[in-house]
């Protein structure tokens, strides 16, 4: 059994050097992180959210910790595209590892509108496509959990690039494998699963929500269960790429929604609290295909016992 398991994966054309990426909205643009941790390690990086127009998001209090988790209302606040390619291009071009651009819009349109321009950037090497945002009242949650609107945002964006296309589906639904394959028959190469659960804490005292937004997302490790549970449903019924994410935190619960099915997984909110915790898992699911005498990490795929 070799000491170097094989540990490169693909998500449709894409191949990433390790199956470890970090979310989009938890990790900026990268240069954020550049001085911490050394980024090239990463398998890529998932930019967070880009809009046609630049965003201020909602007003705070935005973020409120849960049990094992995070409750947030960002709204999407970032420069727009015109300030993602004068101040943000740059350091993303010089990195030398995927760059996935995750894009919004309000309109079906404006996602083929960016997509287009994304593309025409050299930069990106694949694009994610955010219609499960639980937090923006325009197109958002509403996208991501009307069949139909899915339908048109995927297809519009695959006819609009060549790039692969991940789409992020919501779990804020009553069945996520009806909706993967919609977006499947879409066009998408691949899927992100899961984006936040849609979730509400308030403070006893004042007697109102934590949040100015009244609702956010909910993200870490308490909704894992979750993200495992969507992930090896969407799995066992089609045969395409999955970004798992929702809860991953060190190699265990990585190798856990690998084993659910998911092809590669993505770090969000371990990022904000454990800056190093994406290297880490990169070298623990190394040491468990040792352990495990799995010369493949594609393997863990097709190795849960059910």
């Amino acid at each position: 059994m070799a000491q170097t398991p094989n540990l490169k994966v693909t998500i449709g054309t894409l191949t990433l050097p390790n199956p470890v990426l970090v979310c989009s909205g938890t990790y900026g643009f990268g240069e954020e992180f550049a001085d911490i941790i050394d980024i090239t390690k990463l398998g890529g990086i998932i930019t967070k959210s880009i809009t046609l127009r630049p965003k201020k998001g909602n007003p705070p209090q935005r973020i409120v910790e849960t049990p094992s988790g995070m409750l947030n209302a960002i709204g999407l606040q970032n420069p727009g595209i015109d300030g993602f390619i004068k101040d943000k291009l740059p350091f993303l071009k010089k990195l030398k590892i995927p760059v996935i651009v995750n894009i919004a819009g309000d309109t079906p349109d404006e996602y083929a509108e960016l997509a287009r321009r994304v593309e025409s950037l050299g930069v990106a090497a694949a694009l994610e496509l955010n219609i499960s945002c639980p937090n923006v009242k325009k197109g958002g949650i509403a996208f991501g959990i009307d069949p139909h609107v899915t339908f048109e945002v995927v297809s519009g964006v695959r006819k609009a690039t060549r790039l692969p296309v991940v789409t992020k589906l919501s779990p804020n639904v009553t069945d996520i494998v009806f909706l993967a394959k919609v977006a499947i028959d879409a066009g998408s190469d691949a899927l992100s699963l899961i984006n936040t659960l849609l979730g509400m804490s308030i403070d006893i005292q004042k007697m109102r929500p934590h949040i100015a937004n009244i609702t956010g997302g909910l993200s870490g490790p308490a909704i894992r269960p979750v993200a495992v549970r969507m992930i090896w449903q969407v799995a066992r019924t089609y045969d395409i790429p999955i970004i798992g994410m929702g809860g991953v935190e060190d190699a265990a619960s990585a190798v856990e929604l690998l084993l659910a099915g998911a092809s590669a997984v993505s770090v969000g909110t371990a990022n904000f609290y454990n800056p190093r915790a994406p290297l880490e898992i990169v070298d623990g699911i190394r040491k468990y295909l040792v352990e495990k005498r799995i010369e493949d990490v594609n393997e863990l795929r097709k190795s849960l016992k059910v």
